[in-house]
């Protein structure tokens, strides 16, 4: 069974007279899968290993580790290194910040707007972080919190 869009749940939640009858009959498209669940999922999907990750990512081994096992909720920053790790496109970037509650990147703030760049132009971490470097914005990667 397909999943609806965000886009079909706000019309049918606007339409909706009951919202029991709402929360039943969409009950499918309404969960959520958890950071990690979605991490390990595109793991899978990119057939990519977590030392394949960490090289990419520029992490601490464990720290990865913990990641995906759910055990560590990492910052906004350790999470657009391990999209880099992970070879995330765009959207898959954005669903990722988004499941983990932190800010979506916004073009319109030039760290992120170097960040989406690097990830649109499939750069490597090294490569972005130049990019960020030259600019006087702070890199991605093993820096410290």
């Amino acid at each position: 069974m397909l999943h609806k869009t965000t886009d079909e749940l706000n019309h049918e939640i606007q339409a909706a007279t009951n919202i029991e009858d709402y929360l039943k009959k969409n009950s499918s498209s309404m969960k959520l899968c958890s950071l990690s669940e979605y991490l390990n999922s595109l793991l899978s999907l990119k057939s990519l290993r977590k030392s394949d990750v960490i090289c990419g990512s520029l992490l601490d081994r464990t720290y990865v580790y913990q990641i995906f096992s759910g055990e560590k909720n990492p910052s906004r920053d350790k999470l657009l290194a391990l999209s880099f790790g992970l070879k995330l496109n765009y959207e898959e970037t954005q669903k990722m910040l988004k499941l983990s509650g932190n800010r979506e990147l916004y073009a319109r703030d030039k760290r992120d707007a170097l960040i989406i760049f690097s990830i649109r132009k499939q750069m490597s971490i090294i490569d972005a972080n130049t990019l960020l470097f030259e600019h006087n914005l702070n890199i991605l990667g093993n820096t410290f919190e």
